[in-house]
């Protein structure tokens, strides 16, 4: 009877651990998950990418058009031929002197974060609208050198 006692507590012990085969289940299962996670990560980083662009654009054509305004309305004097338009980027972040004060409308080139640089391309007034060579007379627009497409399938260079 003693024998019959002791067999019975050695079947009803737990045993711990995993079997290989769930083991290979569960590792199957991450790189599963792992390789669906992949692709909507990039996704996220590029549209991520592309919100800096779109913003960095909006600051530097606000600031292009606000030093037009001003000079439009004559609170300072610009060089015969530039339409008004600021001479290059860092004029805008200098800034102009009116009346011994300086008039700032940048407080730096924003950086292009598909290229990684503050080297924008850039168009003038007289230069062709789908240019990507700029003329230098002055600066009626800005845009990324990147030959990269956006989500929605446009080029970043026309955005």
């Amino acid at each position: 009877m003693r024998f019959a006692v002791q067999k019975n507590r050695s079947i009803g012990r737990a045993q711990h651990g995993f079997t290989l085969v769930e083991l290979i289940v569960a590792t199957t299962i991450l790189m599963l998950l792992t390789t669906l996670a992949i692709p909507l990560a990039r996704v996220t980083i590029k549209r991520e990418k592309e919100r800096e662009l779109r913003q960095a654009l909006w600051e530097m054509r606000d600031a292009i058009d606000r030093y037009n305004d001003a000079a439009d309305r004559g609170a300072f004097q610009t060089k015969i031929g530039t339409e008004g338009y600021p001479p290059d980027l860092d004029t805008l972040v200098k800034g102009v002197d009116v009346q011994g004060k300086k008039l700032k409308f940048l407080r730096r080139v924003p950086i292009d974060p598909m290229m990684n640089s503050t080297d924008w391309g850039l168009r003038s007034m007289q230069d062709d609208p789908t240019s990507d060579s700029w003329g230098g007379q002055d600066v009626f627009d800005v845009f990324t050198k990147s030959q990269g497409t956006g989500l929605d399938g446009t080029q970043y260079k026309d955005w």
